[in-house]
């Protein structure tokens, strides 16, 4: 079962403010024209207003738009609602992302003594209960993560399908290409090449085809018996890295300037290593530019950093290298190459600990982000907002 939250940001605003609702609105990342919006209300998309449009272009379609910025803590509290929820179903339960997850069902579904519809229309009933009146979700349900997703996609908003043997040719024959999850323009651009311009057609393109013609390769396998229904999507693999970024609002190659956002890039990429009770042998920095080009660096470390000023020390050595040439307009941190935190070898003139920086989470965790750390980051309170990203709830899983 494949359940998705509607206009999620939207509708999440919309719930909170009652005066909200019925009203086209959106979520953009800020109130100004050139604004992104992340998230269009269900009322708004009627306009045929996108996620992905400036807010400036909206409201040529619609004059009267509400404009709403995120507010993050709002979404993460509803997803962790209707996750508590859907683990009530199954312990199977894996997110996709902040509006998104997927139930698996193969061993707790002969529990219920129901039909998958029934559960479904169960879980939306719950949703409107326990979560909010106003909170609209769409359901798929199908033998694969894949099959489910597009039985989601099929009867938006609020709607609840099936796809089984008996209907996945009408299914597909109703569909688009680009509908299936994973298929973007460059791969339906390839189908198209070699005279494959449906899902019906994808469905009875021959194994040999696929694999030696369209994808060149062992995804053409992977292509062929997941539009068959079988599963091969539920790998779920560890994380990697941590890392944020920052778009500038005020792009520049002042060293300072930079300094203070790396700064407050780091403290927040240590503490979601921190609180996963991770190390890192590798350090890596990033800088988008005005012109669109790109520079970046990384770097592994004999000894793993874990604290907020050994990250920042290994980052900013890093970005010197770029030699702050051009304007700046994206700066980027990552940490990669994990390993479980240990106790600490003690250092001479290290400083802080690891003990120390510890203790400042767990002030911070207390109090709120940022009551204490770096003197770099004062009075920077309103500069790298939160925001969530698009296609994971990592953060969710850091605590962050």
């Amino acid at each position: 079962m494949h359940m998705d939250l509607n206009s999620a940001f939207a509708t999440i605003e919309q719930q909170a403010n009652p005066l909200l609702r019925g009203k086209p609105m959106v979520v953009a990342a800020y109130n100004s024209p050139g604004g992104c919006i992340l998230a269009a209300s269900i009322e708004a998309k009627r306009f045929g207003i996108k996620t992905g449009m400036r807010v400036g272009e909206s409201k040529l379609l619609y004059r009267d738009l509400i404009v709403r910025t995120p507010d993050p803590a709002k979404y993460r509290a509803v997803h962790l609602m209707f996750r508590r929820i859907l683990q009530d179903y199954s312990p199977n339960v894996t997110p996709k992302s902040i509006d998104e997850a997927v139930i698996d069902f193969a061993e707790t579904l002969p529990l219920f003594h129901r039909s998958l519809p029934d559960i479904g229309q169960e879980i939306k009933k719950r949703f409107k209960k326990e979560i909010g009146e106003w909170i609209f979700c769409s359901i798929g349900i199908g033998p694969s993560r894949f099959l489910a997703k597009l039985a989601a996609s099929m009867h938006k908003p609020d709607g609840l399908a099936t796809i089984d043997h008996a209907n996945i040719l009408d299914a597909y024959a109703k569909a688009k290409l680009i509908d299936l999850h994973g298929i973007n323009t460059r791969f339906q651009a390839r189908l198209n090449a070699y005279g494959i311009f449906t899902p019906v057609e994808f469905l009875n393109a021959s194994l040999e085809k696929l694999q030696k013609q369209v994808f060149r390769g062992i995804l053409g396998h992977y292509w062929y018996t997941r539009l068959r229904g079988w599963e091969i999507d539920s790998v779920d693999f560890k994380r990697k890295s941590y890392g944020n970024s920052y778009a500038l609002k005020i792009q520049t190659n002042d060293p300072a300037a930079l300094a203070k956002l790396l700064m407050k890039l780091c403290e927040k990429t240590g503490r979601r290593l921190r609180g996963n009770r991770h190390c890192a042998t590798g350090v890596h920095v990033g800088c988008l530019y005005t012109d669109f080009t790109y520079w970046h660096k990384g770097q592994k470390f004999p000894i793993p950093v874990y604290t907020t000023q050994e990250i920042y020390f290994r980052a900013r050595k890093l970005l010197n290298l770029s030699g702050y040439k051009k304007k700046a307009r994206e700066l980027a941190v990552r940490v990669y190459d994990l390993t479980p935190n240990s106790d600490e070898q003690m250092q001479i003139f290290s400083s802080p600990t690891h003990r120390v920086s510890e203790a400042m989470d767990t002030v911070n965790d207390t109090y709120g982000e940022f009551s204490v750390g770096s003197a770099l980051c004062m009075e920077m309170e309103n500069t790298i907002l939160d925001r969530i990203a698009f296609g994971g709830v990592r953060e969710l899983e850091d605590g962050i």
